[in-house]
């Protein structure tokens, strides 16, 4: 008698799950998934011998199977603007007006060249055009080597990183808006001040916060019944004149580290200004660290990732501006600012230079070469702590959003719908 199941049987999918009989249609699912396995395993060692003989294949192979993260979804505002707030590649959008200025002197060497040209045919004033035109091209040519200069001023470095911050690409529309941020002047070793707000209860890690930075001091804000309530605009000028160049404030939310504000006080006879008011999130001491390490009084280098935006040129000369220009490192002792999406991951480790193990692979460029000096050698980090998120909620002119006047009083706010995209990014 013909089966029920033979229509079933017929029709499309798997052939275990055709079969109605259970155990056979196990054994049939490990029999498929072991020769699907046994196919992989055959490919990749195809694969293998014919990238040993030619390893361009794997370059070309490892360029196009690249991970679809968000990151490389990332989109930019179609603008010729470098104002804060706009989504702009600051180095690629001075390498595009660099190649457009290049392109019009260019067109203008030309025009002299064409007008030269013209001028050959009259032969009085034959002298006359030659040495003009001479000169023209000269000043066109002089110009485009400046231009060429300009576009190569920074060295690239034995190791270069994909991500580490360029504040050389400073936009003028930053320089002109904080020029006490950004100048030209030597930089001077920092003094931070810190404190809480009042009724402070976070001491202890605000202590460990004040740490981080060198030359730095923290006062408690007391909320006494019979003290005197400073406001930040008073401690700000009290710390003006004994020195200080940063004051920062500590806030606080459920006895945990909640929001950190930084305040520049700038240089005599200069307003203070600006302040950039940061949310923190998932603090965590320095104890509760497995295998932490313990800092040292030495100056501390200092490394800033993934800053590409003007908003992310700010926020990074900010925190440049609060450690010293010189690190010491004898100290061995590094302090990283990852921006990712507009989280701002800080991290403090120690680093120790270490033979090689066998098993380890050696050192390699941002190209996945491996890099010439470094065989046999390996690095080896311990975190210090503390660690935490920020993440940048606004920017004031002054000393605050109550201590900053003017129309431009509020230079930049975050606000909800800034993340509707969920690929565009403010740093």
């Amino acid at each position: 008698m013909p089966s029920g199941n033979k229509g079933k049987n017929r029709s499309g999918g798997s052939l275990s799950l055709k079969t109605s009989n259970k155990i056979v249609r196990k054994q049939l699912y490990v029999k498929q998934k072991k020769e699907q396995g046994k196919e992989r395993h055959e490919e990749r060692h195809r694969r293998r011998k014919e990238e040993a003989k030619d390893p361009k294949l794997r370059e070309e192979r490892l360029a196009t199977n690249q991970p679809l993260t968000i990151e490389r979804k990332r989109v930019w505002d179609d603008v010729d603007d470098d104002s804060l707030g706009v989504a702009v590649d600051v180095a690629e959008l001075k390498r595009r007006r660099l190649e457009k200025e290049e392109a019009e002197a260019a067109r203008a060497a030309d025009g002299v060249a064409e007008e030269d040209e013209e001028k050959d045919g009259d032969a009085d004033s034959m002298l006359d055009s030659d040495e003009e035109g001479e000169d023209d091209d000269e000043d066109a040519e002089e110009r485009i080597e400046r231009l060429r200069q300009e576009r190569a001023q920074r060295k690239p470095s034995i190791a270069p990183s994909t991500t580490s911050t360029n504040l050389d690409m400073t936009p003028d529309s930053l320089t002109r808006q904080f020029p006490n941020l950004f100048n030209e002047e030597p930089p001077v070793d920092p003094k931070v001040l810190v404190t809480t707000h009042l009724n402070g209860t976070i001491h202890k890690e605000a202590e460990d916060i004040a740490a981080i930075f060198p030359n730095s001091t923290y006062i408690r804000r007391s909320a006494h019944a019979y003290g005197h309530k400073y406001s930040v605009r008073e401690i700000a000028k009290f710390a003006k004149n004994r020195g200080y160049t940063i004051l920062m404030i500590v806030g606080e939310d459920l006895k945990k580290p909640s929001s950190l504000t930084v305040i520049h006080l700038n240089g005599e006879d200069v307003s203070p200004g600006p302040s950039l008011t940061y949310t923190i999130r998932n603090y965590l001491p320095g104890k509760a660290l497995l295998g932490h390490g313990n800092p040292t009084n030495h100056y501390p280098e200092l490394l800033l990732n993934g800053f590409k935006t003007p908003l992310g040129i700010l926020a990074a000369k900010s925190m440049h501006t609060m450690f010293p220009p010189k690190p010491e490192l004898q100290g061995r002792q590094v302090v990283t600012l990852h921006n990712q999406r507009d989280y701002i991951f800080f991290r403090r480790h120690r680093y120790v230079f270490r033979e090689a193990r066998a098993t380890e692979k050696n050192v390699v460029t941002a190209e996945g070469k491996e890099m010439e000096g470094m065989q046999g050698i390996r690095a080896g980090l311990q975190e210090i702590g503390p660690r935490f998120t920020l993440k940048l909620r606004r920017v004031d002119k002054g000393i605050g959003r109550a201590g900053s006047e003017g129309e431009d009083a509020l230079k930049w706010e975050w606000k909800a719908k800034m993340e509707k995209v969920r690929t565009r990014f403010n740093l």
